[in-house]
């Protein structure tokens, strides 16, 4: 393995902080989860998370949102899927995500606050989400 100078181990540094940034809950009140089960990576779930994550930065929301990774959860036959929690709106469950519904997700979800209705698997009953 070759050297590091200085400057490419600052560099290193810094996205590893700001990888890990993307994780930190505090302040957070948005979260993205991604299910990575083997069922979701087969699926094409890691493809599906690095796009969120790209498309978040593209909006200027990298700093605003929490993205993380779970298990299965249990809708296998919709993989990759994709839990969206925000104040404001109900808690979803999108399914059959690929990288360009990914970046849709973020535009129409959290930009101009509307649901994906042809990508959503589970959400609240309607008698029970607070207008």
């Amino acid at each position: 393995m070759a050297k590091m100078t200085l400057e490419q181990l600052r560099k290193l540094r810094d996205d590893k902080r700001q990888d890990i940034s993307r994780r930190e809950v505090e302040g957070k009140e948005i979260q993205i989860i991604v299910g990575m089960g083997t069922c979701g990576i087969a699926a094409g779930a890691k493809q599906t998370f690095d796009e969120i994550v790209k498309a978040l930065d593209e909006n200027g929301l990298g700093e605003q949102v929490v993205v993380r990774q779970t298990g299965c959860m249990g809708l296998c036959y919709v993989e990759p899927t994709v839990e969206v929690v925000m104040p404001g709106m109900p808690t979803v469950i999108y399914g059959k995500m690929t990288s360009e519904t990914a970046k849709e997700l973020v535009k129409k979800h959290l930009v101009e606050k509307t649901l994906l209705d042809n990508h959503i698997f589970d959400r609240p009953a309607a008698d029970i989400v607070k207008k």
